[in-house]
């Protein structure tokens, strides 16, 4: 393995990112300076009372910090610093992430609103994005509502077209725009929120129309945000909204690949909002729990303790590891390289379902010290289970995941190698994506390189048989057509396929950066126990075959037990007490 001099975890107190250019670097760090100033009492206070996140709102528009980073570079007017870097993107979101869900969430619904503009072909809209940018502005995305949720099928925002020779011909409007949306973080600022709708006069997917509205508009009628909490996600009604030509951004066909293609770009941030939650979190509880005496010891002398400890920053370990590496698959996908469409509902369901679980090992070790006001641990635990239900729940990905796993599987592909790339980077791909069909089309490289790589690691070996035995039970043991049908079966097939395309990218970015063996052996002591689960769960379903539930008794495997390793690690952990706490 390579090594790296990169930190495994983001520690703001000693965070200095050299691998990016100075002007990322400084505005990372002038965002941790930011919520730092702002001290942890205001940080929990204004979470408790709600308070929207306006004063963030403002610092990312002195700093230009917004319209540094998710102005492409096309529409940056000679700036070089203003791209759409995924790496230092990631990198952001990994920040917010860790002072706050609502400051992460402010910043996310801000890249969904902008999917459907910078895809676009209306360069009016695209120069006033940038522009709106610049001026601190921020965007929304308004796909949902409350009938349908996020139903990209069904949308009751209705465009009636103006009438010919009507004054509002002659005034340059093509429709007016009447309906509801639900859900839509950032609508009640947006400067520009991207509304999706369809056409009273036009049936079917001809009929889709995405159109930038303004939340300051007075046809724009703010009802309420339907959650308590600091981010504000709205419930808003266009009556007789005016809709003009500089405003629409996509129709038919393409209206419904801009939406799918703008949540492939958007919603992969999940991924590091999660971890820096965690991150955080574990800082203050090794630090918490290292520092007190129960029964007259230490808490972390019990075995119990120490496992929850291990298993969770191993789990976190895991969780960077992935999406580090999905970074890299994203900044070279092409019209030739689309597995990101496989990794990006990755990041959205496995890792931040990831996230979930090593939250929940933590707070069984703080209990009630979890649940304390003046604990960013609160904060983050009360939270941390929206990441993997945001804008489609872990089912509705995993069933996006098991398209990829025929090919995947069987039917590999040479593609060029791959580094890690985290020079400065433009990824221009991501807003001319194409057709959103195809998946079941996609090739990978030849997922069982990186795990013949490491073999010698023998939780590595192990997990490695287990990962060849689910391609045994599709070659001898498929599931047939009705259970095919039953999404509730297939569900824990995927998330079987899930653990094998997770161990593959944690691999081979361990391989990168030369991650510690012994990380590596604990990451997979929980990958082969995860996979025992869900071959469990498999014997419980009604409709299991008897040739299917003895695969799933054959799958099952013991981690390789190493009291020496799992002490390591747990060293490593323990060496985190006090390494950071937020200013007060």
């Amino acid at each position: 393995m390579t090594s790296s001099t990169r930190p495994l975890l983001l520690n703001p107190a000693t965070y200095d990112p050299q691998h990016f250019d100075a002007e990322t670097r400084r505005l990372l760090k002038a965002t941790i300076e930011f919520f730092e100033s702002k001290g942890k009492a205001q940080l929990l206070s204004e979470d408790r009372a709600a308070v929207w996140t306006q004063d963030f709102i403002d610092f990312a528009g002195k700093e230009k910090l917004f319209a540094t980073f998710l102005t492409p570079a096309a529409y940056a007017d000679g700036d070089e610093n203003k791209r759409w870097d995924a790496a230092r993107n990631a990198a952001l979101s990994e920040i917010l992430g860790f002072y706050g869900l609502a400051y992460w969430y402010a910043e996310q619904v801000t890249i969904l609103g902008l999917g459907p503009i910078w895809q676009s072909a209306n360069e009016t809209a695209k120069r006033k994005a940038a522009a709106d940018l610049e001026d601190g502005q921020v965007m929304a995305f308004a796909l949902s509502e409350q009938s349908h949720g996020a139903d990209i099928y069904n949308t009751d925002l209705i465009l009636t077209p103006t009438e010919p020779g009507s004054a509002d011909a002659e005034a340059g409007i093509l429709f007016r725009a009447s309906g509801e949306k639900y859900y839509i973080g950032n609508g009640n600022v947006a400067s520009m929120v991207s509304v999706f709708s369809r056409r009273a006069d036009v049936e079917g997917a001809d009929g889709y129309v995405w159109f930038a509205a303004d939340s300051r508009h007075d046809n724009y009628h703010l009802v309420e945000s339907v959650i308590h909490g600091q981010m504000y996600v709205s419930h808003f009604k266009l009556d007789n909204y005016p809709v003009t030509a500089a405003d629409v951004l996509h129709e038919g066909p393409e209206a419904f690949s801009a939406a799918l293609n703008t949540v492939n770009v958007g919603k992969f941030n999940l991924c590091h909002g999660s971890i820096g939650m965690v991150e955080h979190s574990l800082f203050e509880a090794i630090t918490h729990a290292n520092n007190r005496i129960l029964y007259g010891n230490p808490v972390t002398d019990f075995g119990h303790v120490r496992g929850n400890f291990v298993d969770a920053y191993a789990r976190l370990i895991a969780m960077k590891a992935f999406s580090d590496r999905a970074v890299d698959y994203f900044r070279n996908a092409s019209l030739d390289d689309r597995r990101y469409l496989l990794f990006n509902p990755m990041t959205k369901s496995k890792v931040t379902t990831e996230g979930e679980i090593a939250m929940t090992l933590l707070l069984d070790v703080l209990a009630a010290k979890g649940f304390e006001k003046n604990t960013y641990f609160a904060q983050a635990s009360r939270y941390i289970n929206h990441l993997p239900r945001l804008e489609g729940t872990v089912h509705v990905n995993v069933g996006q995941i098991l398209k990829f796993m025929p090919n995947y599987l069987f039917n590999p592909k040479e593609y060029p190698a791959i580094g890690t790339e985290l020079g400065a980077g433009d990824q221009e791909f991501f807003w001319a994506q194409g057709p959103a069909r195809g998946a079941s089309k996609v090739q990978f490289a030849d997922w069982t390189a990186p795990y013949e790589a490491a073999t010698d690691i023998p939780n590595v070996a192990r997990f490695y048989e287990q990962a060849q035995a689910l391609r045994t039970l599709l070659l001898t043991a498929a599931p047939d057509a009705a259970q095919q049908k039953d999404l509730d079966f297939m569900l824990t097939i995927g998330h079987l396929f899930s653990t094998v395309v997770y161990g593959q990218l944690i691999l081979e970015q361990a391989e990168l950066i030369g991650l510690d063996r012994d990380l590596v052996a604990q990451i997979f002591d929980f990958q082969i126990r995860d996979f025992n689960t869900y071959a469990t769960a498999l014997l419980g379903k009604s409709s299991v075959t008897e040739a299917q539930r003895e695969w799933a008794i054959g799958a099952l495997r013991s981690p390789v037990a190493d009291p020496d390793r799992f002490t390591r690690v747990w060293e490593q952990v323990q060496s985190l007490d006090g390494a950071y706490a937020m200013r007060p």
